[in-house]
């Protein structure tokens, strides 16, 4: 069968361009400019230019004639629409009025204003965010007979929310995502999403899934509208492709079913996003799903240098489900990365840190450097030595280590055994605990005022009957902790963990295994300490720290250190990259070994993590790390590292005291 090529009409006049493509692009970026006809798959490589083809190609559809109205772009984020709907203006010198271009969120509600009528729904809908969805849903399990142990709202919510995106059915999640929970919740569940489903119709509510799923339901409906919707976008132009779920592969497949002008742009080597159900088989099929695509590679890299890149597709070249390709710099060569093993977890926060004060000394700002871990407990000590140095830092899209909610949790129980008279600690744990509200806490925290844990527990008849059956349940984690060895603090976090948080978790949070894991890793930390008072000083110090210490310097008072997970430094570049925790089972998590594809997931994740780095790659992990259950154990360095050519990195050794107290150097205070 003879290929066929979509081109624009003929008969159209000669254009004269007002932007010189051929001079503003690289040859790369330029070929998808002028040939992006017909399916096209562009695999943008880190930081090739994704955004600025994307910008130019819209841009020169505008110039070739095309109606803004006839264009569709969609983007992960509004953010990202707006600012490549501000640069194709500053390219063009006009507003394209009349552009579609916004999330897929965005679009769908468009679409779904003049349609939903056709699904038996009011269009003047009211859209319903997260926290809403999660009350309706509280609503309805409060309203459930027999439903007492039962998850929380934003559990049920997630449990729905990843079935509607992943198209798999809540059995399937259940199994693949929520194993932890009992496999009885599944019918319960489904009947609450049900009603979930009949109480939105009827108030004419929708939340942000049904945005998607009802755009999809109606181009699957009605052809009628699914034609004349891709008879109107005659262009489709998508970023991020590698994030689309199941949900958004299938509206994009049914809009081009006319035109066949789908251009998608993405980086199989950087979908790391699958638990919020991003598929990557959307991008490795899409040649499959749209015969005779165009495949695009933009592999000249305008970010790191040539010795980070040669690392990175080193390491990538290791993955079998991907389009294979290799990145090149344009940047000057520059030190190969460095391999530090260190001999613990201590040492490496030790070590970073003294580094950071050593770059800070050669006028680098602590803005351009980035420490990257796999997850958020990868950086407990190093925000503990960071707190010493008095280095200021912030933490990308999440919370200090110590201020979450499931480590205050837990660590309030702790500040009880040592100050029984701390009301705040009390609240908290009060507050955790079922059929106690804030008038059962105040009372109950009254009648235990100025005793002793000892006489505490002893109490059983003070308080009204609504409250005893509650304080019953919680004298069984209180008689184990005051019977312990105060300054045994494994010991006293294991006795909370299993007498009653595990479940706390499972049934109250949605991402509770990570939350356990976190909780783990506290009590492996604790080993550190043979004082109770001495940790509970460190980490309230940690907790306090941002109001204390609030710049190295009063000239530059926007200038921190950034720590982030490699799932939020997606899409950002500094000078400097720290990657920690190199070993086995932490990175690549020790879940993702067995299967070929979390391995490849992992792997994606540590090139994502290389790719960062401008000038300076390092690569830190410990050689000995701390278990409660089987005290000190030797590790072994990542996999990933195990797979690297040795020629394409340095290795520093440390001396065992070349961070000594006598060594180390601190920040100078404001």
């Amino acid at each position: 069968m003879s290929k066929k090529i979509y081109k624009l009409k003929s008969d159209k006049p000669k254009i004269n361009f007002k932007i010189d493509y051929a001079g503003e692009l690289n040859d790369e970026q330029y070929k998808v400019i002028k040939n992006a006809e017909g399916p096209c798959l562009v695999l943008a490589g880190a930081g090739s230019g994704k955004t600025r083809t994307l910008v130019y190609r819209l841009a020169y559809l505008l110039e070739q004639g095309v109606k803004p109205k006839n264009i569709l772009l969609m983007t992960f984020t509004n953010k990202a629409a707006r600012e490549m709907i501000w640069r194709t203006e500053k390219l063009l010198g006009f507003k394209p009025k009349g552009l579609w271009a916004g999330t897929f969120h965005h679009i769908g509600n468009r679409i779904l204003r003049q349609y939903i009528k056709h699904l038996s729904y009011n269009s003047n809908y009211s859209i319903i965010d997260n926290e809403d969805a999660k009350n309706l849903l509280k609503e309805i399990i409060r309203n459930k007979k027999g439903y007492k142990n039962f998850p929380k709202a934003n559990v049920i919510k997630n449990i729905i929310s990843f079935s509607i995106n992943s198209g798999k059915n809540i059995e399937t999640v259940f199994t693949e995502k929520f194993s932890y929970l009992d496999t009885e919740l599944i019918e319960p569940i489904k009947n609450i999403n049900n009603i979930y489903k009949n109480r939105k119709k009827e108030a004419d509510l929708l939340d942000y899934d049904d945005l998607l799923f009802l755009w999809l339901k109606l181009l699957k409906k009605f052809p009628d509208v699914k034609k004349y919707l891709s008879n109107k976008f005659q262009y489709i132009l998508v970023d991020e492709y590698q994030d689309t779920n199941h949900i958004q592969a299938n509206i994009v497949e049914y809009l081009a079913t006319t035109h066949k002008n789908i251009l998608v742009v993405g980086d199989d080597a950087q979908s790391i996003y699958s638990f919020r159900a991003a598929d990557i088989s959307n991008i490795l099929t899409f040649p499959k799903k749209f015969t005779d695509t165009q495949i695009f590679k933009l592999k000249t890299n305008y970010r790191s240098t040539p010795e980070i890149l040669e690392l990175a597709n080193n390491s990538i070249k290791n993955n079998i489900n991907q389009f294979p390709k290799k990145l090149s710099s344009v940047i000057d060569s520059g030190e190969k990365p460095i391999l530090i093993p260190t001999q613990n977890n201590e040492q490496q926060a030790e070590f970073i840190s003294q580094k950071i004060i050593e770059l800070t000394k050669e006028r680098y700002d602590l803005k351009d450097i980035a420490v990257l871990f796999r997850a958020d407990f990868h950086a407990l000590e190093l925000e503990l030595e960071l707190n010493k140095k008095s280095i200021p830092y912030i933490k990308r899209g999440g919370i200090k280590f110590f201020e979450q909610a499931h480590l205050k949790d837990v660590i309030s129980f702790l500040k009880i055994i040592y100050n029984p008279k701390d009301e705040i600690a009390w609240t908290r744990i009060l507050n955790l605990q079922k059929g106690i509200g804030r008038i059962g806490s105040q009372k109950i925290i009254s009648a235990i005022k100025n005793l002793e844990l000892n006489k505490i527990i002893t109490i059983k008849n003070q308080f009204p009957a609504s409250l005893k059956k509650s304080w019953q349940e919680l004298l069984k984690i209180l008689i184990p902790l005051e019977e312990t060895d105060k300054n045994n603090i494994g010991a006293l976090l294991d006795i909370v963990l299993k007498q009653f948080y595990i479940n706390f978790v499972n049934l109250n949070f949605e991402n509770s295994p990570k939350r356990l894991e976190d909780i783990e890793q506290l009590i492996n930390f604790t080993h550190n300490y043979d004082s109770l008072k001495k940790f509970l000083s460190d980490t309230t110090l940690t907790e306090d720290f941002q109001a204390e210490r609030v710049t190295p310097t009063a000239a530059n008072p926007e200038d921190y250190l950034i720590l982030s997970t490699i799932h939020q430094a997606k899409g950002l570049e500094w000078k400097t990259v720290f990657v920690i925790n190199l070993t086995s089972g932490q990175f690549p998590h020790a879940k993702s070994i067995e299967f070929e594809k979390e391995i490849e997931e992992e792997r994606r994740l540590f090139y994502v993590a290389c790719t960062r780095a401008k000038k300076f790659l390092y690569l830190t992990y410990p050689l000995i790390n701390y278990s409660q259950t089987y005290g000190f154990i030797f590790s072994k360095p990542s996999e990933f590292l195990q797979e690297l050519d040795g020629n394409l990195y340095s290795e520093w050794q440390l001396e065992n005291d070349s961070v000594s107290e006598d060594t180390i150097e601190y920040l100078p205070e404001v």
